[in-house]
C-alpha cells in the first residue's frame, strides 16, 4: 500500500483564477492575510472543479441533483463511485431524509490543500468602463477587478488503497453504497473484500488502475479559473511533486520557501526529507518541473541533487513526461502493489 503525496505548485502571471465576495462593483481576489502580508490563494474547492472538469470528455461524470428551495437548498452527485471516476475519487455526501437507500457518504481519495501565493503578494486593482450603445455625453459605467501574479501552492495526497474501494457498512454516514446500490455494482462484478474494519466492495484491478491513471494524466493537464476574457493563462501544474509514501505521511510541505520576495525551491529541504523518510518510501521521488518555471532554479536543483538522480532515488522531468510515464507504469501493473492495504 502506499499514498502519493506531495505538493502542486500553478504559476500565475496577470491572473485572477479564483474570485471572493466583489463589494462595490470591484470584483476581488481570495487573499488571506499572515500578518501584514496579502498572499493571495485558490481554494481547494476551485481547484478540485478544474480537475474534474478537466477530464477527457468521454470519461462519463456523475450527475449532480438539486433539491429544495431557498435555505433548505440540497444539491449532490448521484454517489454512485462504481459507476463514476470522479464520486470515487473526490467523494460526496447524499443525505436524503427519510430514505436509507440512498443516503450515503464517501471521504476524498484525493485529498487538496488550499493553494497559497509562496511570497506575499499584493493583489493590484484595475478598472474598466461600459459605454457601448450609450448616447453621446453619457457617463460610462465604471466596474473594477483585482488580479496578481504569484506562484501558488497546495499540498496533495492520492490514497491509492482507496481508489475503487467501497464501504458497504460502518458507524454513520460511513456507508459509500447503500444496499441497492452495492447490489447492482456487486452484480457488475465488483467483489467483496474486508478493508479498514470494514465490508466493502472491489472494482477489478485494470479498472482501478485505469482511474488512477487517468487522474495523473489529467492533473498534469489542468485547465480553467475565472476571468479568462480578460486574464487567460496556463493553470497546468508548472512543478508536481509526487513521492509514494507507505503511510500517508506527507513530508515534503516545505520544500517552497521564499527568499528576498521570490519564491525558492530548497533542494536541501527536499533532499533532508527523502534521506528521513528513506525508510518509508516506496520508490522514487518524482519532481515534475516545467522548464523556465523559477528562473535557473530548476538546473541548479539538478546540480545540488545529481547523487540522488544518479542513485534512482529522485527523478526530474516535466510533469506532462514524468507523469505520463507513471501512469503507463501503473496500467503495466507495475505498481499493484500500491493498491494493497496490508490492513485490509
Amino acid at each position: 500500500m502506499s499514498y502519493l503525496v506531495g505538493k502542486v505548485v500553478l504559476d500565475v502571471v496577470a491572473g485572477a483564477p479564483n474570485n471572493g465576495l466583489g463589494e462595490d462593483n470591484v470584483a476581488t481576489v481570495k487573499q488571506l492575510r499572515v500578518g501584514r502580508d496579502i498572499h493571495p490563494y485558490v481554494s481547494a474547492q476551485a481547484f478540485r472543479r478544474w480537475l474534474r472538469d478537466s477530464l477527457p470528455a468521454s470519461e462519463p461524470v456523475s450527475p449532480v441533483v438539486r433539491s429544495g428551495s431557498g435555505q433548505k437548498q440540497q444539491a449532490y452527485t448521484h454517489g454512485r463511485p462504481d459507476r463514476y471516476l470522479d464520486d470515487d475519487l473526490f467523494g460526496y455526501m447524499v443525505a436524503v431524509k427519510g430514505d436509507k437507500t440512498k443516503t450515503c457518504q464517501r471521504d476524498t481519495v484525493l485529498a487538496t490543500g488550499t493553494f497559497v501565493s509562496v511570497a506575499p503578494r499584493r493583489p493590484e486593482r484595475d478598472f474598466g468602463t461600459m459605454s457601448r450603445g450609450f448616447a453621446a455625453g453619457e457617463n460610462p459605467v465604471l466596474h473594477g477587478h483585482e488580479f496578481y501574479s504569484a506562484e501558488l501552492a497546495g499540498d496533495v495526497l492520492l490514497d491509492l488503497a482507496r481508489i475503487g474501494v467501497f464501504e458497504i457498512d460502518g458507524a454513520g454516514l460511513k456507508i459509500a453504497l447503500p444496499e441497492p446500490a452495492a447490489k447492482e455494482a456487486a452484480d457488475n462484478g465488483a467483489e467483496p473484500v474486508a478493508f479498514r474494519g470494514c465490508s466493502a466492495l472491489r472494482l477489478t484491478i485494470e479498472e482501478r488502475r485505469r482511474r488512477a491513471a487517468l487522474l495523473l494524466r489529467t492533473l498534469t493537464a489542468v485547465r480553467g479559473g475565472a476571468k479568462r476574457s480578460m486574464h487567460y493563462g496556463d493553470r497546468t501544474p508548472a512543478l508536481i511533486l509526487l513521492a509514494p509514501v507507505k503511510g500517508g505521511i506527507n513530508p515534503f510541505t516545505r520544500v517552497l520557501g521564499v527568499r528576498g520576495d521570490r519564491a525558492l525551491f530548497d533542494a536541501g529541504v527536499l533532499r533532508a526529507e527523502i534521506e528521513a523518510w528513506a525508510d518509508e518510501l516506496d520508490g522514487p521521488v518524482l519532481l515534475g518541473w516545467a522548464p523556465g518555471f523559477l528562473g535557473e532554479q530548476r538546473e541548479r536543483a539538478q546540480a545540488e541533487l545529481a547523487d540522488l538522480i544518479s542513485a534512482g532515488s529522485l527523478l526530474i522531468d516535466h510533469p506532462r513526461v514524468l507523469f505520463g510515464a507513471l501512469a503507463e507504469q501503473i496500467e503495466r501493473g507495475e505498481r499493484d502493489t500500491w493498491f494493497e492495504d496490508p490492513k485490509a
